[in-house]
């Protein structure tokens, strides 16, 4: 038997298989990762301690959150210890040495996006990154927010505030001076 046939006898009350839930979810922990700052070389090694984390705590799950919202409390934890461990892990695997004439226009202007959300979302701290990404990106409900982060719904109102005023703040700071 492999670890996903075996895991329904180890899931709490409410929960559908590891294999379900992986099936379901593995492309939300991967996007929710990559939203809370997880480096790209690390997206893989983050999901995988996911997904660890889920199985190993499958037993604990109380049915009092959606499964989802469970999972993302997980990522939250997650992203936070590889963030913190990042300046460790510098290196970053390739292929290929880099090659400055092969990007297309398209896919430099899309390299050059992403680069500016993780600026955006990197001067976020944790408390108010997470409320940021699950309300403005994923768009869960301030109740489902709340509870993935375990804080009371006016905690987490405050905080979705102060993240959009801090994102703002730095986005006005990275358009272009007209008349300058």
């Amino acid at each position: 038997m492999t670890v996903l046939e075996t895991s329904a006898a180890t899931a709490g009350p409410g929960l559908p298989s590891f294999r379900s839930i992986f099936e379901q979810h593995a492309p939300y922990v991967w996007r929710t990762l990559r939203r809370l700052g997880v480096r790209p070389s690390d997206i893989d090694d983050a999901c995988q301690e996911v997904f660890v984390v889920v199985h190993r705590r499958g037993g604990s799950f109380d049915g009092t959150s959606s499964v989802k919202t469970w999972i993302y409390g997980i990522c939250v934890r997650v992203a936070s210890d590889f963030r913190r461990k990042a300046h460790v892990r510098r290196e970053m695997v390739t292929d290929r040495p880099p090659d400055a004439g092969t990007g297309s226009s398209l896919q430099e202007d899309r390299r050059a996006a992403v680069e500016a959300l993780d600026g955006l979302l990197g001067c976020l701290d944790d408390d108010k990154l997470a409320v940021f990404v699950l309300y403005e990106i994923e768009q869960l409900t301030m109740k489902e927010v709340a509870e993935a982060v375990e804080c009371p719904l006016q905690t987490a109102y405050s905080r979705l505030h102060a993240a959009r005023e801090r994102v703002t703040s730095m986005a006005s700071d990275l358009q272009p001076r007209r008349g300058s």
